[in-house]
């Protein structure tokens, strides 16, 4: 019995002792395999990372900003009648796109749609092109098959430029900026505000028109120690005389076309004083050269103000001078550090504005000491003087129930002319008004991506051509002496007041959806 269990005990022993070295063995194989594994993981995801990496610099990013709106528009005219319509709808849609190709070039861009409900409001879609639309002339009032039938391939383009990030500017080792492109000048400092908008390029005061341009950025605050302190240069052109292909008998394409208006430009600079992100003041100087306007052929004496006025039906579309402006705003951005007023802005704003006219316009004179004579005459504004005005805007913007309240307010005296034509509001810049403008918003974000805004403005006009150019159409006239005139029975004042708006009211309400 004892050599039975004695050879059951080594023969167990030795099956034991092949088992334990087999699976050694076996370990040993996984422990390389999985080293191996790790190895090739580690290379895959160093080539995932790669890839990802360059994925991403060669993708557009792209961002969407849609907003429905619905306007009740008043005009009140200087004639008694009031203009209007109660429920304007209109679609806007920007599609934003950024692309940085390495750490010092950026580019960014902003294709546009800006439509009433139902309705193309314009042939070429222009309306300084097509000032009368497409309205009234059959089907051309429904846009039911605007994307199903055959069209145009005009595509509008808001911004699109790229922008240079330098770091050692003339070896002084300030930071610097260059940019060429159709640059973001509008929605700029404060006018951003009621847009509930991060602020763009120009001082919103004076510049809020789209424009084709350069400019170049100097920070100043690393050499002077003054945070935030930076100048920039702008340059841009507003129009060309070019001539459009296949328009000349001669076959000289894109040379100047002399029967059109001459190049528009502008030139001017930015200045920031100081800017620590909760105190902020900026300022701007430029000059336009050359600037558009209606110019009357006509002048016709009026024997109660002992003056000549332009006859509108005699009005052409020509260059009129040049343009300066400046302006200074500030904004405090929280006015303590913590607290309710953590969350107010305050702002104001003070700009100033000189035409300078220097082109002659052949004009006929009737009746007055010029009667019957023609002569080359300097204007601009309605004057052949050189006329100066100012504005001055302030406002705040209040914490109320988990949303924002705007209150703004800004006056223009009778020759202020700023560049706000592309201000958004439907009844033309507030901030060109010869008179007081007032606005109040609310705007409450529903979730993160939807937001509300509800939005009153009004303009009470002191003076005519607020809404004008730079020609006869902005010329300045008391509304109400206009007014008392044409009660007394003066014929120019009564063929005047119809075409005068004297009060103009806007409400708001739109939902927008932005990511």
């Amino acid at each position: 019995m004892k050599k039975i269990l004695t050879a059951s005990l080594v023969t167990a022993m030795a099956l034991t002792s092949v088992n334990a070295s087999s699976i050694n063995d076996k370990i040993n194989d996984l422990e390389t395999e999985l080293a191996k594994l790790k190895k090739d993981l580690k290379k895959q995801n160093k080539k995932i990372n790669e890839v990802k990496a360059h994925d991403a610099g060669d993708n557009i990013k792209w961002g969407v900003d849609v907003r429905t709106s619905i306007d009740n528009i008043n005009y009140d005219m200087a004639d008694g009648r009031e203009e209007g319509k109660n429920d304007l709808m209109a679609l806007r849609l920007w599609l934003n796109m950024e692309y940085a190709a390495d750490s010092k070039n950026i580019f960014k861009g902003q294709l546009s749609m800006n439509k009433a409900f139902g309705a193309d409001m314009g042939a070429t879609g222009n309306p300084l092109t097509s000032p009368f639309g497409m309205r009234g002339t059959g089907m051309d009032t429904f846009d039911w098959v605007t994307n199903e039938a055959l069209s145009n391939g005009t595509l509008k383009v808001r911004q699109a430029y790229w922008l240079y990030l330098g770091d050692d500017a003339f070896g002084t080792g300030m930071p610097w900026t260059f940019s060429v492109g159709r640059r973001p000048s509008t929605n700029g400092f404060l006018a951003n505000l009621s847009q509930d908008d991060p602020a763009l390029s120009p001082l919103g005061h004076v510049i809020n028109v789209e424009f084709d341009g350069l400019s170049s950025k100097l920070d100043l605050s690393g050499v002077t120690g003054v945070p935030g302190m930076s100048f920039k240069l702008c340059m841009g052109q507003g129009s060309t005389n070019a001539a459009p292909l296949f328009s000349r008998m001669d076959g000289a394409a894109y040379a100047n076309d002399d029967a059109a208006l001459d190049d528009v430009a502008l030139a001017g600079f930015i200045f920031e004083p100081y800017n620590d992100g909760q105190y902020i003041v900026k300022t701007t100087a430029y000059k336009a050269f050359d600037v558009p306007g209606f110019a009357a052929g006509t002048m016709v004496w009026n024997p109660t103000y002992m003056t000549y006025m332009p006859d509108p039906s005699s009005m052409s579309f020509v260059n009129t001078g040049d343009m300066l402006g400046a302006a200074i705003s500030g904004l405090i951005d929280g006015i303590t550090d913590d607290g309710y007023f953590s969350g107010v802005k305050v702002f104001g704003s003070f700009a100033w504005s000189k035409s300078e006219p220097g082109v002659g316009n052949d004009r006929y004179f009737d009746g007055g000491p010029y009667d019957g004579m023609t002569i080359p005459v300097e204007s601009m504004l309605g004057s052949m003087d050189k006329e100066s005005g100012t504005s001055y805007w302030f406002g705040t913007y209040l914490p109320v129930l988990d949303g924002k309240l705007g209150l703004e307010y800004n006056h223009g005296s009778k020759y202020w002319k700023p560049f706000t034509q592309g201000e958004d509001t439907m009844i033309g810049s507030k901030l060109a008004a010869r008179g007081d403008a007032y606005e109040v918003n609310y705007t409450y974000q529903l979730t993160e991506a939807l937001s509300a805004q509800l939005r009153y403005v009004a303009i009470d006009y002191d003076y005519t051509g607020s809404a004008g150019f730079y020609g006869d159409g902005g010329y300045s006239m008391k509304i109400d002496d206009l007014k008392a005139a044409a009660a007394m029975g003066d014929p120019t004042a009564q063929a005047m007041v119809p075409g005068i708006v004297d009060k103009a009211q806007d409400i708001r309400f739109y939902i927008r959806y932005r990511y």
